[in-house]
């Protein structure tokens, strides 16, 4: 279904507008016969109403004018905040054949906006912004081409500074460039609520695993003493560790089976977990991680 606007006629800057009580009827109940309306209560002493406020003016302009939003000062004009029933503000109505048909009060992110639009407007308004920095630094990352998911990731930050999926991928970034002091500050930024978001889980296992990064000439004399005595697990963990610090993950994964295979729960299963923190960094779909698996739970129930 077609709902773009005329907008040579419309003008970008007619697709957000200040309402008052007079002008509703005509901005609101009117205008919403030939398309969606947005009606976005506020007030100046509303903090969260500033968070959000910004956020839904982008998204309605990326709309290129299929949707405009009226702001409406509930300080100036309350008789519409009492018509509505509104209890908290932010508050937000979208209006269709002038009446209001769907609505959300609070603070919520771009994504949630975005869908709540095309949701009630029968239609697609593209990506946004945030969303096409997402997919080129997926892409990017997926391509091994570290310089771009940077940038790409960098600039996703700068238009949405608390996205928490945006600062995981940049850690990521900065671990495999040997940054990891950047890595662990960045982290530490992500709220303790979405610490079980699971592009921060593996980003965290991911510094975990380079702290633990050693270079060849540390890891020799580790493989010799193991090999001169198998059974000397500690060195052998250590051996495991530096390998898959160095993202030698097939070697130093066999050396985290062995350990079980000679003492399954050897200090307290830290084999096992430092195998998942591993399975976490090459993700659940990767072959390492499904051969792994497979050889964990032949050790485990066998």
């Amino acid at each position: 279904m077609d709902m773009q606007l005329d907008t040579a006629a419309t003008g970008g800057s007619n697709w957000v507008t200040d309402g008052t009580s007079e002008s509703f009827n005509k901005d609101v109940v009117q205008a919403s016969s030939e398309h969606l309306v947005i009606v976005d209560l506020w007030a100046p002493w509303c903090g969260p109403c500033k968070q959000l406020g910004p956020t839904l003016e982008k998204v309605v302009n990326s709309a290129g004018g299929a949707v405009t939003m009226v702001k409406i000062d509930i300080d100036q004009n309350p008789q519409i905040a009492q018509a509505l029933r509104v209890q908290s503000i932010p508050a937000v109505f979208a209006f269709k054949n002038g009446q209001p048909v769907d609505g959300f009060m609070g603070v919520v992110p771009e994504s949630q906006i975005k869908e709540f639009i095309e949701k009630n407007m029968d239609g697609s308004i593209g990506p946004s912004p945030v969303e096409e920095a997402m997919a080129t630094g997926l892409k990017a990352l997926e391509a091994d081409n570290i310089e771009v998911a940077l940038t790409a990731f960098a600039e996703l930050l700068e238009i949405d500074p608390e996205n928490v999926d945006a600062k995981a991928h940049l850690a990521r970034i900065y671990i495999k460039l040997g940054e990891t002091d950047a890595a662990q500050a960045l982290l530490e930024e992500v709220q303790e609520e979405h610490k079980d978001n699971a592009n921060v889980s593996a980003a965290v296992a991911a510094l975990s695993l380079a702290l633990n990064a050693a270079d060849d000439g540390e890891l020799a004399p580790l493989m010799q003493q193991v090999e001169a005595n198998p059974d000397d697990l500690d060195t052998r963990f250590e051996l495991a560790k530096g390998l898959i610090g160095n993202e030698k993950y097939e070697e130093g994964g066999a050396q985290l089976i062995e350990i079980i295979k000679r003492e399954r729960e050897w200090n307290e299963n830290a084999a096992r977990e430092e195998l998942l923190k591993m399975f976490e960094v090459l993700g659940q779909m990767h072959d390492l991680t499904k051969d792994f698996r497979r050889q964990l739970s032949s050790v485990l129930f066998k």
